[in-house]
């Protein structure tokens, strides 16, 4: 399991990370925080370290940088190297009640994204679509996703397989619904062979 100083490491470049994209995308921080509905004081602790974030909070700083959370998160992850993430390895983020807790199952920038979530029963109305296709398995529980006005319910050991670009938003029907999300990282052009019939 991490300890403090490392739990601290992990922050302090998660708010670098925020920091240089602010000025790449040249944003204040007052443009930044108008941009994210989030405070300028919480910004300024965020990216000195000082603090740490949500998911949801992040997913909005990602927005107004032109990226996503994930890719925020992979390129603060202090042991991008590794490649086996332990049970107790504090990748996770934390979140408010309704929204469970995450933690990703790859260290740093690989190509192959995965998330674990556990609970998240709030709803929502913020719908995700991705560069690429993305994979939702339900390890324990059951889960609703809502996509192109239709809802589905999945439970233990179903799938659902979700198209690049597809506008959708799921949520867990109970705090200990654990679902697991794998996708080729956003940005990452998959190539795809042109269908031929059959001669």
């Amino acid at each position: 399991m991490q300890n403090e100083a490392t739990q601290g490491q992990r922050w302090q470049r998660l708010g670098d990370v925020v920091h240089h994209r602010r000025l790449t995308a040249k944003l204040t921080l007052a443009q930044l925080a108008e941009q994210t509905a989030l405070s300028q004081s919480f910004l300024s602790q965020l990216e000195n370290g000082r603090t740490n974030t949500s998911l949801r909070s992040l997913q909005r700083i990602a927005d107004a940088l032109q990226t996503t959370a994930t890719e925020l998160l992979s390129e603060a992850d202090t042991a991008p190297s590794d490649v086996v993430v332990r049970a107790g390895d504090d990748t996770g983020l934390t979140q408010a009640e309704r929204d469970g807790s995450v933690r990703s199952l790859v260290h740093g920038g690989r190509d192959l994204r995965a998330l674990e979530f556990t609970g998240g029963k709030d709803r929502g109305e913020r719908e995700f679509a991705h560069d690429n296709d993305e994979l939702i398995y339900v390890v324990r529980g059951a889960i609703t996703v809502a996509s192109s006005d239709e809802e589905i319910t999945l439970s233990t050991g179903d799938t659902y397989y979700c198209a690049a670009g597809t506008k959708h938003r799921w949520w867990a029907h109970t705090d200990d619904t654990v679902t697991l999300i794998v996708a080729v990282a956003d940005g990452m052009a998959v190539r795809r062979r042109p269908h031929r019939p059959r001669a």
